[in-house]
């Protein structure tokens, strides 16, 4: 009998991860066409380009390129296009599939990836907490908040490291919650070693995975304690996870001009723990954008949770992991603030929270009596349909491309210039433009004559501004439309007054 109800939630937990799953992924595939032209396209564009170069080059792991040759980010002039961030293994292995199977398109495919990940992280989740709870109706809540969630699904299918970091950091502290359960021989469980294998690949694409160090020591010490924390496997466990990370940054040094500035991350404005810390942080994007207001009700609810005590050690598992969150926030201050994707790291812990408080509220209600119980049931059902409206109402304009001109005019130049000219796109300093002109130089005016010099043999403006038309006066203009102009670098036109 106790071998088939085993079975048998066995059974229902498999159901529950396939049905989350389906659930996932539909909403996931809108707008998975979209050219790189949404928010923070500027990012994606970045690492899109590493993939294209090895789609149009070969691939060459230890040395990346992308399509940007100046030195806005590293402050160098990078003119052989190396783009030494996370360890692009990914990267390689889009390219791998798209040189194989060339009629992929390279944007599509690549957010399919995405896509996929973010369904494994999911899978990881729901285990995670299930092995720590044994709840099924909690670890079946955390999975859906974190299918559902606008937020989650927008930075579920964005070309970025942040959906491949959930997934390799997530399955990481699943693999080794599995492996520690076993007190006595952690070591021996394969999980053990897979958890290092896939902290490593979190570490190669996101090095803030080490924030999450209060969650994995005491996930270590609530399952084998403090003396089984200086066993020899730790040693190996650590060489595993950090080894090739500190190889591949040690690599990259050689190539200072392809590494992008990264002091300002921490607190170059000085606005940590300034009032404008706070509200852009803990309003603007934890109760706005990703809880849409109503959210944070279930949140607190799920971080102050005292109630259940069979799950006290989960209790402290969150709070170890939100304290870990805190810091990141603190330490990596100025980045938080500028970019909304940074908080993708967030994104498991808030769906659990929501779990746990969505799951406290309902059992509260069932002490009430009659009428009461449902109006208080109602309400809980419109607080949580209310979060997930109002999140999605301030999402939902991330899908929009907001240059449209930029993808038409880069269509046409890549069918109008060859293949490897070198080209001034100018968007600001953003490389979207360039990007969706499938070729390589600056995407910044400016100096125009120094960067003829060391390369440049078109100049390409959706703006018709002062630098064009002196430009159009002295070289040979291809193409000019109301929506763009191209001019030719490497002739030149003397106009007759």
């Amino acid at each position: 009998m106790i071998k088939q109800l085993f079975k048998n939630h066995l059974n229902t937990t498999k159901k529950q991860i396939l049905f989350l799953v389906f659930l996932a992924f539909i909403p996931r595939l809108y707008r998975i066409t979209n050219p790189v032209a949404d928010w923070h396209a500027f990012r994606q564009a970045d690492t899109a380009s590493v993939t294209r170069e090895y789609v149009k080059n070969g691939i060459d792991i230890l040395h990346p390129h992308y399509h940007d040759l100046s030195n806005i980010q590293s402050g160098q002039d990078n003119l052989e296009g190396f783009r030494m961030v996370e360890f692009p293994f990914i990267n390689v292995l889009i390219a791998g599939i798209l040189r194989l199977v060339p009629i992929l398109p390279l944007v599509a495919t690549s957010r399919i990836f995405s896509v996929f990940a973010s369904l494994g992280t999911l899978v990881f989740l729901y285990k995670f907490v299930y092995l720590s709870t044994k709840d099924i109706n909690l670890a079946f809540l955390s999975g859906l908040f974190f299918a559902l969630i606008p937020y989650s699904i927008y930075y579920s299918r964005v070309i970025l490291p942040e959906p491949f970091f959930l997934f390799f950091s997530m399955g990481s502290i699943f693999f080794l919650s599995k492996a520690v359960k076993n007190k006595n021989k952690f070591y021996k469980n394969k999980s053990f070693w897979i958890s290092a294998v896939f902290l490593s690949a979190s570490f190669l694409l996101k090095p803030f995975v080490a924030f999450l160090a209060p969650l994995y020591l005491l996930i270590i010490l609530q399952n084998i304690g403090w003396k089984k924390l200086f066993h020899w496997s730790w040693i190996i466990y650590a060489v595993i996870s950090l080894l090739p990370f500190l190889l591949w940054r040690d690599w990259i040094l050689q190539f200072p001009s392809g590494i992008p500035a990264s002091d300002w991350l921490f607190n170059s404005n000085l606005i940590r723990f300034r009032p404008a810390w706070f509200r852009w942080l803990f309003y603007e994007r934890f109760t706005k954008l990703i809880l849409g207001y109503t959210g944070i009700i279930l949140a607190t609810v799920g971080l102050f949770n005292n109630k259940y005590k069979t799950k006290k050690s989960f209790k402290n598992i969150l709070w170890a992991w939100g304290f870990g969150l805190l810091a990141y926030l603190s330490i990596i201050a100025t980045g938080n603030v500028q970019h909304d994707y940074y908080q993708v790291i967030f994104v498991p812990f808030f769906s659990i929270l929501l779990g746990v408080g969505l799951q406290t509220l309902w059992k509260k209600t069932t002490t009430l009596k009659n009428n009461l119980q449902k109006l208080a049931q109602i309400f809980i059902i419109l607080i949580t349909v209310s979060s997930l409206l109002l999140a999605w109402k301030n999402v939902s304009g991330y899908f929009n491309v907001n240059h449209w001109e930029y993808v038409e005019t880069g269509e046409r130049i890549d069918k109008l210039l060859p293949k490897d000219a070198k080209v001034i796109a100018t968007a600001f300093g953003d490389t979207i433009f360039l990007f969706q002109t499938n070729r390589t130089c600056w995407p910044i005016g400016f100096e125009i004559e120094d960067k003829i010099e060391k390369g440049a043999q078109y100049y390409i403006s959706t703006s018709y501004d002062d630098e064009a038309r002196n430009l159009e006066k002295t070289y040979t203009t291809i193409e000019k439309t109301s929506d763009y102009i191209i001019i030719d670098l490497t002739k030149k036109e003397i106009i007759e007054e």
